[in-house]
């Protein structure tokens, strides 16, 4: 004899007791009766101190699921479930036959309770109680199984400083902040007396964020079901909303745009202009120099304040081939000048092997503030994040807008993807040219402080011969590129177009 609003607990200890008194499936029967129904039970009781002449292991899937499927709804759940019970002792292995019928119905039992306790959180809507001094919110649901318990344990947890009550026509349940209490159901007429004036409020929101050009009727309905809409204050203006759809679509379509906020103009103002900005502009491009000035400025994240100053680039407004690292160093910090410190000394060291004039070049970052963490009497180097790569995307656009290079270095990821979005791995692309934001060709490689990294002294000198290679195939491409570009020349003597 089993309680109506009895769980897995409850039934496997009858389950164990019978076990153990070998009853098999045909010869006992759980019979699931209400509270007022318990004491007209005539039935032969099981004694409690029955135990399995054996130790019955259970797969832990089966307890999982059995878990759920004695929440279910159907009268013969617990006798189903000992009869499966039952078969596990001579099939240990029976859960795993997927087409078992028994194995198949357990799964459905267990769905059936999982899918409705996600509707009711889904779908119980707390309202608060006017009449009542102190602040209480009440709520009302209709589940499909015996499930009351549990959700409520769920909403203890997520309103854990509100008092409120669930009532379901089943079973009610009671939080005052530090206990659940359970109490006998409340029909529907009894609920539908609590009114709330927030609902028309809610209604109102509703209505004004429903988007007419998304609705799709039939996934909505998937979503919520129909025998949910009772329940909730919204679905009293959906049929509305629904019907009105088509023509209020129309209507956004044909409108004119609305002006953007005065905020945004705001910031816009604040915003340098980029290059792109300028397309079909027929005003001048600033020079480098008044744009390195402005960016001395720069405050648009929070960078300026751990850095000593904005590193802008270096080179010759012409020049043909440009190289782009990631940000300033500790030294480049110090110096104000991009590349300097010792990646900056080993990047000179490969240009001269590649045959390259530094002087010739322009070289700068995607971002030109340091981005560091003190500790102590050091700066701890710390990758840039998308937000400061936004931030200074202008500068950067300005800088090759200006230079107008034929070619342009990427040395590094984050170079990479500050000039053409691309957020795979670098060695996948290595020594390949992509094509940046701008149009303009952007040869891969490794940032030289990758080299300074490596502790396999092979691998340093692999890798060195190969960045010393994507230089030298950069020139190649400036050099072809370069015939009808008035630049200083790229080459240090070693090299010429003839012999790349």
């Amino acid at each position: 004899m089993l309680a109506g609003d009895a769980g897995f607990e409850d039934w496997r200890a009858q389950a164990r007791v019978a076990l153990g008194l070998d009853i098999p499936p045909h010869k006992i029967r759980f019979t699931v009766l209400d509270g007022d129904s318990l004491d007209l039970f005539s039935g032969r009781p099981l004694p409690a101190d029955a135990r399995p002449d054996r130790p019955l292991t259970v797969p832990a899937r089966f307890k999982r699921e059995a878990t759920d499927a004695a929440l279910h709804c159907e009268p013969d759940r617990f006798q189903f479930l000992y009869r499966l019970l039952w078969r596990l002792r001579d099939e240990p292995r029976l859960m795993a036959v997927a087409t078992d019928k028994d194995v198949v119905r357990l799964q459905q039992l267990a769905q059936a309770v999982r899918r409705d306790l996600h509707k009711m959180k889904a779908f119980v809507r707390f309202r608060q109680r006017p009449d009542e001094a102190e602040e209480r919110f009440v709520a009302w649901f209709e589940p499909a199984h015996h499930i009351t318990p549990r959700a409520a344990e769920f909403f203890s947890r997520r309103f854990t400083g509100m008092t409120w009550s669930l009532f379901t026509p089943g079973k009610s349940a009671h939080w005052d902040r530090r206990a659940l209490v359970f109490g006998k159901g409340v029909s529907r007429t009894d609920w539908d007396a609590i009114k709330d004036g927030n609902e028309d409020l809610w209604k109102i929101y509703y209505a004004n964020i429903f988007n007419p050009a998304r609705l799709m009727t039939k996934a909505m309905q998937a979503q919520m079901p129909k025998k949910y809409w009772k329940n909730l204050p919204e679905a009293a203006v959906i049929p509305e909303l629904v019907k009105s759809a088509e023509a209020r679509t129309k209507a956004m379509v044909a409108a004119a745009p609305s002006a953007p906020p005065l905020r945004h103009a705001r910031l816009m103002d604040r915003r340098a202009p980029s290059a792109t900005d300028r397309v079909g502009n027929e005003a001048p491009l600033p020079s480098l120099e008044k744009v390195r000035t402005e960016a001395a400025a720069c405050r648009r994240c929070p960078l300026w304040s751990n850095a000593t100053q904005t590193v802008f680039g270096e080179g010759p407004e012409n020049a043909a081939l440009m190289f782009v690292a990631e940000q300033p160093g500790d030294q480049e910090d110090l110096a104000g000048r991009p590349l300097v410190g010792p990646a900056g000394k080993l990047f000179d060291e490969m240009l001269s092997e590649a045959g390259i004039d530094r002087s010739a070049c322009y070289v700068t970052n995607a971002v030109k503030h340091f981005k560091n963490e003190p500790r102590g009497k050091i700066r701890l180097h710390k990758t840039p994040g998308q937000q400061e790569m936004e931030a200074c995307r202008s500068w950067l656009e300005h800088e090759i807008a200006v230079v107008n290079p034929r070619v342009i270095v990427a040395l590094g990821a984050t170079a990479l993807r500050s000039l053409t979005g691309y957020r795979g791995t670098l060695s996948g692309v290595r020594g390949g040219v992509i094509q940046g934001m701008d149009g303009l060709a952007v040869l891969v490689t490794v940032h030289p402080a990758y080299l300074l990294r490596l502790r396999d002294k092979d691998k340093a000198v692999q890798e060195r011969r190969s960045t010393i290679s994507d230089f030298i195939k950069a020139l190649e491409i400036a050099a072809r590129a370069n015939k009808d570009h008035d630049a200083p020349s790229l080459y240090g003597g070693r090299v010429t177009p003839a012999n790349v």
